[in-house]
């Protein structure tokens, strides 16, 4: 009775997802597209995003709604049919496959990691080691000490111990990398035999992990970075045929998945929560990570802006893939929130002065690091105000017609915070970590 139960959910579920969503058919490039200003959308803003993503380095940039594409936008020599990689966005990919062999029994993510590779994987003292599971890879808690010269290394040399399993929050892609290897000694096959029979060949997808140093990195054409993004927007269904069945740990690899950093699921970032980290610093920010995106937008993000964002109610995701945009290190979150306030425009749902945010203009390092910060713009700078994010003033800096200043962070101020800043041409916001 139980089982019948529960395949009478997924029937309805799947049933009232078909009704509302579109899937572009597995072989070929047909797609369904639908207007802006079909949607009531102000198609006349949308030349000012494309234009913003052109200035940032931008290949390709698509977004669906309802599944159908509104807009798909390529860059330069860049094409439908190129291929590009999606950096650590690729954890995201990674995140769901786990979740694949969990459900075909191979693993559990409450299994230890040494369980599936063997134990002397790091150097910790065995009982320490012991107590990370697949779980604490996925949420970046292995305890495992990210300081090392290379956080990226996977030999046991690299990975130290430096704090209980489950006791630190580190963005720390060595113990991530070894996902790939306990989903192969799991399941008995090779990383990029099992993504493409259980993600690729049932939703159109075409990729491949490629061995780059440590790393593992995934590569596909544009739309099949949407195709992903479409699945997970249905919560692991394509098109009636259920990819994933877990719904249990579906619903946990996309909500808040330890206390630490509550703006981590497993390998995807959270937007709407009361605070986030970033890499490389052990500081809690208060507030969401994107504020002018939903709250409950997630997202896959990748070095350079490789970008995956999913917005449940509104049936909404985008795509954006590229060279770096000019800041953001490993983790590009105010790049992807500037997208957002274009994006609004769009949706019609706020102004912004175009000319403001074509500018070019670089903070970093963003976050903050060691009280100091450095803007760069190409043209003279005369005055920086710092502005919470409620409004309120907190310190204002005259420059003497700048381009490039280094400016000292105000006393005691912690958190994220607006920076006004007044060139020749006009002002400028950004925001900042301090």
């Amino acid at each position: 009775m139980k089982r019948i139960l529960i395949l009478l959910i997924i029937f309805f579920t799947v049933t009232l997802s078909a009704q509302s969503l579109y899937f572009p058919p597995l072989v070929g490039n047909t797609w369904d597209t639908i207007s802006p200003a079909s949607l009531g959308w102000c198609d006349d803003k949308m030349d000012s995003l494309l234009n913003y993503l052109g200035n940032r380095n931008t290949k390709a940039f698509i977004l669906l709604k309802d599944g159908k594409i509104v807009v798909e936008k390529y860059y330069g020599s860049f094409t439908q049919d190129s291929v590009w990689y999606w950096a650590s966005a690729g954890k995201s990919l990674t995140g769901f496959t786990v979740g694949i062999a969990q459900q075909e029994g191979h693993l559990s993510i409450s299994d230890t990691t040494s369980q599936h590779i063997g134990t002397g994987w790091t150097v910790e003292p065995l009982a320490k080691e012991n107590m990370i599971t697949i779980r604490h890879q996925l949420t970046m808690t292995t305890g495992l000490d990210d300081g090392v010269p290379d956080y990226t290394c996977t030999l046991p040399s690299c990975l130290q111990y430096l704090a209980d399993a489950g006791n630190r929050w580190a963005y720390h892609n060595g113990p991530y990398t070894l996902l790939d290897s306990v989903i192969e000694y799991s399941t008995g096959m090779s990383l990029n035999a099992y993504v493409n029979q259980k993600v690729c060949l049932p939703t159109g997808m075409q990729g491949l992990y490629i061995h780059s140093g440590y790393n593992n990195v995934f590569y596909s054409k544009p739309r099949s970075m949407a195709r992903f993004g479409l699945l997970v927007l249905n919560k692991g269904i394509w098109n009636g045929n259920p990819v994933m069945t877990d719904t249990n740990y579906f619903h946990d690899m996309v909500n808040t998945s330890q206390l630490l950093n509550p703006s981590y699921g497993y390998l995807w970032w959270l937007n709407g929560k009361a605070g986030f980290m970033v890499p490389t610093l052990q500081t809690v920010f208060p507030g969401p990570i994107n504020p002018s995106a939903p709250d409950e937008m997630f997202a896959a993000v990748g070095k350079d802006g490789q970008l995956i964002n999913i917005v449940p109610s509104e049936n909404l995701v985008f795509i954006r893939m590229g060279n770096s945009p000019g800041a953001g290190g490993a983790v590009p979150l105010f790049f992807n929130d500037t997208i957002w306030q274009y994006l609004n425009q769009v949706f019609c749902n706020a102004s912004i002065d175009e000319n403001v945010f074509d500018q070019q203009l670089n903070i970093y390092p963003n976050p903050v690091i060691e009280n100091v910060f450095t803007i760069q713009s190409e043209y003279t700078i005369d005055q920086v105000q710092v502005f919470s994010l409620s409004g309120q003033w907190i310190q204002t800096y005259t420059i003497e017609d700048q381009t490039t200043i280094q400016l000292a962070k105000p006393t005691g101020s912690t958190g994220m915070f607006m920076l006004e800043i007044n060139t020749k041409v006009g002002k400028v916001y950004r925001k900042i970590i301090f």
